[in-house]
């Protein structure tokens, strides 16, 4: 069973216009979501659940929650759901440009507990791919904003908000806030 595969117009127009295309992707268990990677390589972050990779390099790679995924450009690609885990991606479509030529050709996988806590103010941030780390043309990361903290998102509950964030170009979540 094939899941949320089809890209649609918004892909390509995003992709055409230089922009960056987000989309939730979601598996049902047993199911398998598979295709080729845009132009500009895709940034892919599991919120929820678990199965196995084939792309590049990996066979049946072992993919679960909390696991963030650069996919080379035109890479190709097959998840497969575990039999009773419905698996929720936030899949991103980089634009492609001169800052892919640095780019390594082999997919890079990064796990949010092996990344370090950056601070920033109240801040808080996990940089799971960005320059350096894997994808040098944008920055995959996972934030927390405390309550009542002034930002470009305003935390309203009482507890922490967490936000996972991609931007492109690349660089550093703390630079990224303080212009």
């Amino acid at each position: 069973m094939l899941a949320d595969a089809d890209r649609g117009a918004g892909h390509d127009a995003a992709q055409a216009a230089g922009g960056l295309n987000r989309r939730l992707v979601t598996v049902p268990p047993g199911g398998w979501f598979g295709g080729t990677a845009g132009p500009g390589a895709e940034l892919w972050f599991v919120i929820a659940g678990a199965g196995r990779l084939d792309a590049g390099q990996w066979a049946g790679a072992p993919l679960g929650h909390d696991t963030g995924l650069w996919l080379p450009p035109d890479a190709e690609y097959r998840l497969d759901a575990g039999p009773e885990d419905e698996v929720s991606l936030d899949v991103v479509a980089l634009p492609a440009g001169p800052a892919l030529q640095q780019e390594p050709a082999a997919p890079r996988m990064s796990q949010l507990r092996d990344c370090a806590v950056e601070q920033t103010g109240d801040r808080r941030f996990r940089v799971l791919l960005g320059p350096g780390r894997g994808c040098e043309a944008a920055t995959q990361f996972l934030g927390e904003i405390p309550p009542g903290l002034p930002h470009c998102l305003e935390n309203t509950g009482t507890g922490t908000l967490v936000v996972l964030g991609v931007f492109h170009p690349g660089g550093s979540p703390a630079q990224k806030s303080a212009g």
